[in-house]
């Protein structure tokens, strides 16, 4: 039977971990707070938001939100970046992906302060981690690779070697989990696959783990994997049940692969939970490292 890596138990063990970290923070008069800008209305950011300020309530972090309409300019989009950069009770924060179109997501993020960037996308602290081949790293890391890699340690899943297929290559994910993945404390071997790449099937049957992060409903289908496969789903696709009459959300992973791989995470329930923590993870983080001077 296949291992199923459930992020909802992992993710639960991780927020009883940061709550107790919070507690002996607020002893030393130190209360972390994350802070997030949505701007305009997206179904998917504004459900997503709203669970990581839940997430807070439940281990004690303070919740700083800003909400800007679909129409806000890039100043005043970049003036509400400002004010969390400069509000002492916001430890960390995050812009909220996507920007209304014509809005520059990539300049809004560098002008996050590197320090409060608690999802590890700033171009400071990416930089740290392409320096960083091994060792500590002091900046806070890119929250979903950090969720998988996070997952797959819980559940004894030895990276030494393996042969990583990763499919996708946005910057949440398929761009800055190879980072992760080759450090040498992890010493995977990665493909990144995108949409030039040739025979990416024949790529996927080689691998010993595969990361889907595309946005392709069912697109690992199970002649695509070899036996005893790990298979990590990322993407997230909605579609329409005719059925049920309602879209659902379904993941790069076709289900029928399940019964061949040697562990997979669900979708939903597998890595969703998992980026999640992780952010809080790099709030008490930084917070940590300021009570320590």
């Amino acid at each position: 039977m296949p291992i199923i890596l459930d992020g909802k138990s992992v993710a639960a063990q991780v927020k009883e971990d940061l709550a107790r970290r919070v507690g002996a923070l607020r002893q030393q008069g130190i209360q972390p707070g994350l802070g997030t800008l949505l701007v305009g209305n997206d179904p998917g950011s504004m459900k997503y938001v709203a669970g990581k300020h839940a997430d807070c309530a439940q281990v004690g972090i303070t919740s700083i939100r800003k909400d800007l309409p679909a129409d806000a300019t890039e100043k005043q989009i970049g003036q509400a970046i400002d004010e969390l950069n400069a509000d002492p009770s916001c430890t960390g924060f995050i812009v909220q992906l996507p920007l209304p179109a014509g809005v520059d997501e990539m300049s809004a993020i560098a002008r996050i302060d590197p320090g409060k960037d608690v999802d590890g996308m700033h171009p400071y602290n990416l930089g740290e981690l392409v320096l960083h081949t091994s060792g500590t790293i002091g900046t806070p890391l890119p929250c979903t690779p950090r969720g998988v890699l996070a997952l797959l340690d819980h559940y004894g899943i030895d990276l030494n070697g393996k042969e990583v297929c990763v499919l996708g290559r946005g910057i949440t994910i398929g761009r800055t989990i190879g980072l992760l993945l080759t450090r040498r404390e992890v010493n995977a071997t990665v493909t990144l696959c995108h949409t030039g790449t040739r025979n990416v099937r024949e790529h996927m049957r080689r691998a010993d783990v595969i990361v889907a992060a595309m946005g392709s409903a069912g697109f690992v289908k199970p002649e695509d994997i070899k036996d005893g496969a790990v298979l990590v789903d990322v993407g997230v696709s909605r579609v329409w049940d005719e059925q049920a009459g309602r879209y659902r959300i379904k993941g790069d992973i076709d289900k029928a692969c399940y019964e061949k791989a040697g562990a997979y995470t669900p979708n939903p329930g597998g890595v969703g939970p998992m980026t999640r923590a992780m952010l809080l993870s790099n709030v008490v983080e930084i917070a940590e490292r300021s009570a320590r001077g």
